[in-house]
């Protein structure tokens, strides 16, 4: 797992609206806070990319880029952007890499059973493209405002 000091891992991954999105187009101009979470269209899900949102123009005037990653694919992240009015930028992981780059791939105990899955996680990184922050296995209910508040402390 990572943490902080690490340098994020870079990727290139395709948007809601199929454009390549490389780590890198941050480096040296914007803080990102990278998030991680299991499914378009669910109530955690759908409650932290809402949260996220709302408090986006507060990033935004702390030079902070928010981004959303998932294993959905770019049509599933354009319905779930669409269908709620999201404004963060979500990522398709479709293979899986930055999740397990990120060491957020994990196995999950659910009803029982045990799966892989992503384990919900926000990353904090800053303009040299350090990890400030790493957080695994977060709520989402007021996740938004507590990455905010370690967004101002950077």
């Amino acid at each position: 797992m990572l943490q902080t000091g690490d340098m994020a891992p870079s990727f290139s991954l395709p948007d809601a609206d199929m454009d390549r999105v490389p780590l890198d187009r941050y480096r040296g101009s914007k803080n990102l806070v990278l998030y991680f979470y299991p499914k378009d269209d669910t109530p955690g899900c759908t409650m932290e990319a809402l949260e996220f949102t709302d408090l986006q123009p507060h990033f935004e005037s702390l030079d902070t880029e928010i981004v959303g990653i998932s294993r959905d694919n770019c049509a599933s992240h354009g319905a779930f952007r669409d269908k709620y009015g999201i404004n963060v930028r979500l990522l398709a992981d479709t293979e899986g890499e930055a999740c397990e780059a990120y060491g957020v791939w994990q196995e999950k105990e659910a009803h029982g059973e045990k799966r892989m899955g992503i384990v919900r996680s926000t990353f904090v990184v800053d303009k040299e493209g350090v990890i400030r922050h790493a957080l695994y296995d977060i709520k989402p209910k007021g996740h938004a405002a507590q990455v905010l508040e370690l967004v101002r402390g950077l």
